[in-house]
């Protein structure tokens, strides 16, 4: 069974406890809500469904968890954390009326505040999330939280959830054998004559089918539609000869693996077959780039270059790679002037595209971990489809 267990909890608290005392913060609170899970995810396993949530983080004692009540018995079912409490606040993110719970048993943001300041002497509030958080929110925090600082504290955060434990991996691993399944669905069963939703259809199908917690989301446009860059499936039919472009992000416990590799419905031209190989040449010279140790940004330079070299570089719109984890992309996203270094257990996905070109727009997009001498690739199927097509210059799913 692939999850996160209550001791890897504890010790990403005591590791943020750290780097609190670095900073002379008090208490970190770590919001969250149905779209802005990760770091709420992270350090509690809650993911809100309808209303908002969040951690709250003590020098001193442990965790707790803000929930809100129609949610109230889904957050005990997921949290890391025993102690759940309730305010009015935190409820349903999607309308301004206030609704009514009579049984609710409610606390507030000023008791809760009260009860640091005895505990733990409060006087700097870090916050995770206050670019997700409503601002109405952010008012009530820093009145219920009246003579104490507040400090953007998400930096603490996007620190810890750089490099991935074995346990993160496994499930980011799990992930992408899922979306394998479901893209060589789409791969197999893609016909001329059937419509986009179809046969994304096929991939969310499958998905769910193997294991799938969520699908974040599944991109697929097809024809002159794949120069939108990114766009959700419609009733478009799928013409002979017409290139796909499918992004598929599955979940698992929180972790989200994200598959995309060209294809066409049909019959392929020679000018797609060369769109395509520049595709899977750049993505080579990308991980061939990818190691601990290596410096971030040569890998996205490596990758310009060639595209310059092809004359092809007013198509390439991004850089090519970007981290991976609890959010589909999270840091690290370099660009050509990145010093930073790759370390061992990153996660990241390439993200190697073109789009405008004349002969179609697309990407190769797959979940690495990044090791002390290379990478390990988590998609079995982008490996064969990248190395039947260098060698044979086709898509085939033969095994």
């Amino acid at each position: 069974m692939f999850e996160i267990p209550s001791e890897e909890f504890v010790a990403r608290a005591e590791k943020l406890k750290v780097l609190m005392l670095e900073k002379d913060i008090q208490t970190i609170l770590v919001y969250g809500d149905e779209y802005r899970k990760e770091n709420l995810r992270y350090i509690s396993n809650y993911w809100p469904l309808f209303e908002r949530g969040a951690a709250i983080v003590p020098l001193i004692g442990e965790p707790f968890v803000i929930a809100a009540p129609e949610g109230e018995m889904f957050c005990r079912e997921m949290s890391a954390w025993k102690d759940i409490r309730l305010i009015p606040e935190f409820a349903c993110v999607t309308v301004p009326d206030k609704i009514e719970y009579p049984f609710a048993h409610y606390t507030s943001l000023k008791v809760i505040c009260s009860g640091l300041k005895d505990s733990n002497k409060l006087q700097r509030l870090g916050i995770v999330g206050l670019d997700a958080m409503p601002e109405a929110l952010l008012r009530e925090i820093t009145q219920s939280f009246a003579g104490v600082e507040i400090v953007d504290a998400g930096d603490l955060l996007f620190q810890l959830r750089m490099t991935k434990s074995n346990r993160e991996i496994a499930c980011l691993q799990e992930a992408a054998r899922i979306a394998d399944a479901g893209y060589k669905l789409m791969i197999e069963q893609v016909k001329p004559g059937m419509t986009e939703l179809e046969l994304a259809s096929l991939a969310h199908g499958e998905c769910t089918k193997q294991g799938a917690e969520s699908i974040p989301f599944c991109l697929l446009t097809s024809g002159e539609r794949v120069n939108t860059i990114i766009g959700r499936a419609s009733r478009k039919v799928i013409q002979n000869g017409e290139m796909i472009m499918a992004a598929i992000a599955v979940q698992v416990e929180g972790y989200v693996a994200t598959l995309n590799f060209p294809f066409v419905a049909g019959d392929v031209s020679a000018e797609q077959k060369a769109f395509i190989t520049l595709l899977v040449e750049a993505e080579e010279l990308a991980l061939s780039k990818l190691k601990a140790g290596a410096k971030q940004g040569e890998l996205v330079s490596a990758v310009k270059a060639y595209f310059a070299a092809k004359d092809v570089t007013q198509y390439d719109l991004y850089p090519p790679l970007h981290g991976c984890g609890l959010a589909e992309a999270e840091s690290p996203y370099p660009d050509e002037n990145s010093t930073s270094t790759f370390k061992a257990g990153m996660t990241v996905n390439t993200d190697v595209s073109l789009f405008g070109h004349p002969h179609g727009s697309n990407r190769i997009e797959e979940s690495l971990v990044v090791t002390e001498t290379g990478y390990e690739s988590m998609s079995k199927l982008v490996r064969q489809l990248s190395k039947t097509w260098r060698e044979q210059g086709i898509i085939s799913l033969v095994q």
